[in-house]
């Protein structure tokens, strides 16, 4: 993949990120997220997962800001994205990951309604309420069982999250 068909596939990812259509992403799109999974789920933010998810938006907001915000202002805009994913996450798409392991990690607990795993049902229904298409969600997280298990579990996950954005369009 070129440059240039890199940049324009981080750039799709842009929307996936601003989850109120604000043409930038901030705070509020991942505790928006966390929010919408919470509801999906039926699982009150008081609660020890509730909490964990929030703390794992902010955490995740904060390691997206550190790398792209350039100009400091708490929002990323869609170009700075592009610069900042394009630059320090080219060659090390795992670090991204890394930076959105607590929100998955919390997410997973969110998702994992009977405690043997997060179904591809359940995997689904989350990617469905974070803004992927409906064809695109079945499909997503029917790749993301790997091991073809019928559960997806963290490493799944982080994997597929990397790869997202490093390799060509799922």
């Amino acid at each position: 993949m070129d440059s240039a068909e890199y940049e324009g596939k981080i750039a799709s990812r842009f929307a996936a990120f601003d989850q109120d259509g604000s043409g930038y992403i901030d705070r509020e799109d991942f505790s928006g997220a966390a929010a919408a999974l919470l509801a999906e789920f039926g699982t009150t933010a008081r609660s020890d997962k509730g909490q964990a998810l929030y703390n794992g938006a902010e955490a995740f907001w904060q390691g997206m800001a550190g790398i792209a915000d350039v100009d400091g202002d708490q929002r990323v805009s869609r170009q700075e994205f592009v610069t900042g994913a394009v630059k320090r996450l080219r060659d090390n798409p795992e670090r991204f990951a890394e930076i959105a392991r607590p929100f998955l990690r919390a997410a997973i607990a969110v998702a994992d309604e009977d405690g043997t795993g997060v179904t591809r049902a359940a995997a689904e229904r989350a990617l469905l309420v974070l803004g992927v298409g409906t064809e695109a969600a079945g499909m997503v997280a029917e790749r993301l069982d790997a091991d073809g298990d019928g559960r997806i579990n963290e490493e799944e996950i982080l994997a597929g999250f990397a790869a997202y954005y490093v390799t060509p369009e799922p």
